[in-house]
């Protein structure tokens, strides 16, 4: 099956205390939603700290693994962090923007959307 990305439209919010990444294909009217809870986001921005600080990047699945954690909520996480600029990839690999503060960042945006969604 083709998915033709254009036609995407994903939206972040937060409900219930969990990262709510929402994609809607405007083409066929569909939608999904996955969840990420707050501690799973924590987890996974701190397993992200550890892995890149020697600068090898990191994987959804080897954060999932490392620290068994379900993978589509890992993924949301990560998304979000791609959206918002925090994370870059690089070869299929995640690593921090090069910010010394990134998991102050991180929860910054995350609480900053948590408030605008109320």
């Amino acid at each position: 099956m083709k998915t033709n990305f254009r036609t995407r439209h994903v939206r972040f919010t937060v409900l219930d205390g969990c990262l709510v990444r929402e994609v809607v294909d405007q083409a066929s009217n569909k939608t999904y939603r996955h969840r990420c809870a707050k501690r799973t986001f924590e987890t996974v921005v701190h397993a992200m700290s550890e892995i890149t600080s020697e600068g090898e990047g990191t994987t959804l699945t080897q954060i999932a693994r490392q620290e068994r954690l379900p993978c589509t909520q890992v993924n949301v996480a990560l998304e979000f962090l791609k959206d918002r600029g925090v994370v870059d990839v690089r070869h299929r690999r995640s690593y921090p923007s090069g910010s010394p503060t990134f998991f102050e960042d991180a929860m910054i945006e995350f609480h900053y959307l948590a408030d605008a969604t109320d």
